[in-house]
């Protein structure tokens, strides 16, 4: 009995950590990814003054701020000391680097999370396919984990495609300080970063979970049938 109640709570823990483990790893790997330089090929040019070289070296530098293992207190100089072109005003705004230095607490919980998640899976299903015994159980939970992913990730990208507005206040008002994450148009990380930057990005990070979902699901399928 307390065999059977390992077994499915190691099943479980693997279903659960899957949506995160998937959904999160296709942020990660956006946010280390260029996606800039594929994104301004696709939107409008900064009407506010921004050559298209300007634009992608101060969203280099804000992506490399982001990527820093260092915790945002240690690292936020990197933003801090950017300047406008041929100026000497900082290309930030106080708003701008306080909500930046949540943003990048929020990117490194995301990490943090994703290699969570990553352990749990691994040792789970080491521990389940290493005996014959319960290798079935792992390939449901694989299974199971993987349509898992597919179901919340369909409503997220569903949420996207018909509620964008919603589901972008909503996200932020969930995870930032009310008020903080409001900016004017001329604001360098609204040049920087429009709304149709942050929905084509959340249309690709949902879609590319989804589909690790749908080829995890397809995988745990084979391998029960197998």
């Amino acid at each position: 009995m307390e065999n059977k109640t390992t077994m499915n709570t190691i099943k479980w823990i693997i279903i659960i950590a899957m949506p995160f483990f998937l959904g999160l790893g296709m942020i990660r790997a956006v946010i280390a990814w260029d996606y800039p330089s594929f994104e301004y090929q696709r939107i409008p040019p900064d009407r506010f003054g921004f050559t298209p070289e300007e634009r992608l070296f101060y969203a280099h530098a804000t992506l490399d701020y982001l990527q820093r293992t260092e915790p945002s207190e240690e690292v936020i100089f990197l933003l801090e000391e950017l300047r406008l072109p041929d100026s000497d005003e900082p290309l930030y705004n106080e708003r701008e680097i306080g909500h930046m230095i949540d943003v990048k607490d929020l990117t490194d919980a995301i990490r943090t999370i994703w290699w969570i998640t990553a352990v749990l899976i691994l040792l789970g299903l080491v521990f389940l396919l290493s005996q014959p015994a319960l290798r079935s159980v792992g390939y449901r939970a694989i299974y199971q984990g993987g349509w898992a992913t597919v179901i919340i990730l369909a409503a997220i990208a569903l949420f996207i495609g018909v509620g964008w507005s919603v589901f972008f206040v909503q996200f932020h008002e969930l995870l930032f300080p009310p008020g903080s994450w409001t900016f004017s148009y001329s604001d360098s990380l609204i040049r920087l970063f429009p709304e149709q930057f942050w929905f084509d990005i959340g249309v690709i990070m949902s879609g590319g979970a989804l589909l690790l979902g749908v080829l995890v699901t397809v995988l745990g399928y084979w391998l029960k049938k197998k």
